[in-house]
């Protein structure tokens, strides 16, 4: 955490906040640095999603700038490296602290993960991709570090190759919809959350 908040002022001090706040701005910055534009996106991705950023705002963001073959390739360097840092920073750093605020949601795979590890690391990554509390449960859990890394690799390529492909598309497919298809959206969106937190209460014991 130390070193997100040191990044994140050394990036004020510099003025690298402000290409943040300008999309448009960021990316023809990103695009003029060349290599190192993708080592500054690697690195941000790498420090700050597991400590909160959503990994979603860079995935979808990398085909809105470069290529998607680029922007495939820097989102899987990335979710890996942040993937890495998550682990390592639960199992080696703080792993009695992380331990004590894993979810029991998470914690119902331990068996599972004995019995077929790299099985159960892919289809956790297939389908929840990179939260940051599932780097610190494979953190705190008993599957070995390249176990872990080889399944998120399988598990993350699918995802990220649909997004880097279509996710330019869908942006620019959202931004052409009227008012009323986000409203419908949403209005789904809750409907779906709120059925989904009465199911578990009723089935939850009392």
């Amino acid at each position: 955490m130390v070193v997100v908040v040191a990044a994140l002022l050394v990036a004020h001090r510099f003025g690298l906040l402000e290409q943040f706040a300008k999309p448009e701005r960021l990316k023809q910055t990103l695009v003029e640095l060349g290599p190192w534009g993708y080592v500054a996106f690697v690195g941000a991705y790498a420090v700050l999603q597991p400590f909160g950023v959503p990994g979603t705002v860079f995935i979808f963001v990398a085909p809105l700038i470069w290529p998607w073959p680029i922007a495939f390739a820097l989102s899987m360097t990335g979710t890996m490296a942040a993937s890495v840092v998550g682990f390592s920073f639960s199992r080696f750093v703080a792993r009695d602290w992380v331990a004590k605020i894993i979810p029991a949601r998470l914690r119902r795979y331990d068996d599972a993960l004995e019995r077929r590890a790299f099985a159960t690391v892919f289809l956790l990554r297939l389908v929840l991709w990179m939260p940051p509390m599932l780097h610190a449960f494979f953190g705190v859990s008993k599957v070995r570090f390249w176990t872990h890394f080889w399944g998120s690799l399988a598990g993350y390529v699918i995802p990220l190759l649909l997004v880097s492909y279509f996710g330019e598309r869908f942006v620019d497919w959202m931004k052409r919809q009227p008012p009323a298809v986000w409203i419908g959206t949403g209005v789904a969106i809750a409907g779906a959350v709120l059925g989904a937190w009465l199911w578990r209460r009723r089935r939850s014991p009392r």
